[in-house]
């Protein structure tokens, strides 16, 4: 179970470097359009579509990602703690 819970965290703190890439290439518009930019498009958008959906933009500034990382932190915090249990 101990190496489950470490790939598990492995995927989750990828996935956070991830969104964060993504969004430091918002402020780039030519990098969204390589290769990794799409990938990452790919792979991004579908998670912070629903966060884009209901939190409003302050102006230029979005907020919404911000919201995605705390949600999915506390995802994986939920996860861990209800694998942790099912183990012992």
């Amino acid at each position: 179970m101990g190496y489950l819970l470490t790939i598990l965290d492995f995927a989750f703190t990828v996935y956070q470097y991830m969104i964060i890439a993504y969004i430091l290439m918002s402020w780039v518009p030519q990098m969204r359009e390589t290769g990794i930019g799409q990938l990452l498009e790919r792979l991004v958008e579908p998670y912070l579509a629903p966060f884009r959906r209901f939190i409003p933009s302050l102006g230029f500034i979005d907020i919404s990602p911000i919201v995605a990382l705390i949600a999915l932190r506390f995802a994986s915090y939920g996860l861990f703690s209800i694998l942790t249990k099912l183990a012992y």
